[in-house]
């Protein structure tokens, strides 16, 4: 099963939004098949498998690490395929929190005589899908929040410098990020301060770029920004509530811009919550947001993020006047503060990256 959950992960970032989803088929103890959901679309990761082992597939056990799907989406239901196969066996890692499957793929496999294994590495293999778990569930984005920051809690100096507090190999993380995620968020004041690209530079690999989210309820987006004069190439949406002018709109609009109207909090930004459901409609699974103190805080306020991720640099930047990662009020007491669960932390390069749940995971 871990093997599945291999094949599995090599498809991270292209899957969505259907999870990610390896199989292996095995025969006297050899494998004989394996392969994975590539994205979208395409043949399920137990059709390869089983392609794969051809003839020598009956009397074999087939290891998946999802519930194989018992109805017709984009492709044919997987148990037809698992029991014209001839296999005897099923281990499956964890049930399909869709409710068009859910239960039903273990049930018809049962039905046609199969013996079938379930809860092999569940937890791994709902670590793997956390963000099509989420989001099948609430119809909501998973979203991971992610900073850096200086030794000193600095995300920049006073004069606004920040390139580059963390090293190459956070940097080359981060972007890793972006490949995986179908979406990055940041807020207006990042596009005004320092107009990023917002894509994924990862030259030896196979990359993706996400769908870039920019939080401006005001459309003070510049048109010659780069995220704007990219939007025909690379999907740019951009947040606004009724405070928006028309003609600013109107000009981004024309430049291949999405621009989403969303309800206003009690502050008159961007509801995030709202934005969430929006892009839920989208089909965007999960959110990378990669935005100043004011979105981290707006988004831990608003209870939209899932994960956060907090790279630590060994530099002291000092100074009253430096931003630091959370803005906002913050909270009067400690007790108050927002406590992680599950927390990991490794190098990365010369950097400590911090990675936490806000949640019971």
């Amino acid at each position: 099963m871990q093997m599945a959950l291999n094949l599995a992960q090599r498809a991270r970032g292209f899957t969505s939004p259907n999870p990610m989803v390896g199989a292996l088929v095995v025969k006297n103890n050899k494998i004989i098949g394996q392969g994975y959901h590539v994205k979208a679309g395409t043949p399920h990761a137990e059709i390869h498998a089983l392609n794969e082992a051809g003839e020598n597939a009956p009397g074999a056990t087939l290891y998946v690490t999802l519930e194989p799907c018992c109805h017709r989406g984009r492709t044919e239901p997987c148990t037809k395929a698992i029991l014209n196969s001839g296999v005897e066996r099923v281990v499956v890692a964890m049930v399909d929190p869709n409710p068009l499957v859910k239960g039903k793929g273990i049930r018809c496999l049962k039905e046609g005589g199969l013996r079938v294994t379930v809860g092999v590495l569940e937890k791994e293999a709902r670590c793997l899908n956390e963000a099509f778990i989420k989001y099948i569930v609430t119809r909501m984005p998973f979203v991971f929040l992610k900073a850096a920051m200086s030794l000193d809690g600095k995300i920049a100096t006073r004069t606004g410098e920040s390139k580059w507090i963390t090293g190459p190999e956070a940097r080359k993380y981060s972007h890793q990020l972006r490949n995986w995620y179908d979406a990055i968020l940041v807020g207006v004041n990042t596009i005004l301060r320092d107009d990023p690209a917002l894509t994924a530079r990862l030259p030896e690999e196979e990359t993706k770029n996400p769908v870039r989210i920019v939080v401006d309820s005001q459309a003070r987006t510049p048109l010659d920004a780069r995220v704007v004069t990219s939007a025909k190439e690379t999907p740019t949406f951009i947040a606004v509530t009724k405070a928006a002018p028309a003609d600013k709109i109107s000009g981004l609009e024309k430049m291949g811009v999405e621009v989403l109207p969303v309800k206003a909090n009690h502050n008159g930004r961007v509801d995030l919550k709202d934005l969430m459901l929006e892009l839920g409609q989208r089909e965007i699974t999960s959110v990378l947001i990669e935005g100043g103190g004011e979105v981290h805080s707006s988004a831990l306020k608003a209870g939209i993020a899932d994960k956060i991720g907090w790279f630590i640099a060994p530099l002291i930047i000092g100074g009253q006047g430096a931003p630091g990662p959370g803005g906002g009020e913050g909270v009067a007491a400690i007790k108050e503060a927002i406590s992680l669960k599950q927390i990991a932390v490794k190098k990365c390069g010369r950097d400590i990256f911090v990675e936490g749940y806000l949640t019971a995971h």
